[in-house]
């Protein structure tokens, strides 16, 4: 399981020219499974998104979670981030987990990130647009398989 996380001002996903849904300041997760991702991948990720320390205490260092600001996350698939481009300059996305057995999958992530932090999801393969205001920038990427 591979996530990117952003540190977000405010953002929304819009589907069909309509924003299907929105975030005030929190957390926006794209994510993507493979083959061999368990609920162990889910677990990890989740708990890690969670308590990362990447929001400003009052000194302005970087020292809250997630939790601790009482922030959203706004959680979209996104098969591309298993996207190979050794080869070419066609990427492959082979290392990408099947829709039915992907969707099942990042049913469960948000809603076991649903169950410590509110979180609000696009459409499983549906053609979005997502808006980010990053903050920071920041921006994360962790791969459960470098545990």
């Amino acid at each position: 399981m591979k996530v990117v996380i952003q540190r977000s001002k405010e953002s929304n996903v819009v589907i069909d020219n309509k924003v299907y849904n929105s975030i005030p300041y929190g957390l926006v997760i794209l994510s993507c499974f493979t083959e061999g991702d368990t609920i162990d991948d889910i677990n990890y990720i989740v708990k890690k998104v969670t308590n990362l320390r990447i929001f400003d205490d009052d000194n302005g260092i970087m020292n809250k979670s997630i939790i601790d600001i009482n922030g959203s996350i706004l959680s979209i698939s996104q098969f591309t981030l298993y996207a190979e481009t050794n080869k070419g300059n066609r990427p492959s996305y082979m290392k990408a987990l099947n829709g039915s057995e992907a969707t099942k999958l990042y049913d469960l992530f948000n809603q076991k990130l649903n169950e410590i932090v509110p979180t609000v999801t696009g459409v499983f393969g549906a053609d979005m647009t997502l808006n980010i205001t990053n903050d920071g920038p920041i921006t994360i990427i962790i791969d459960s398989k470098n545990k």
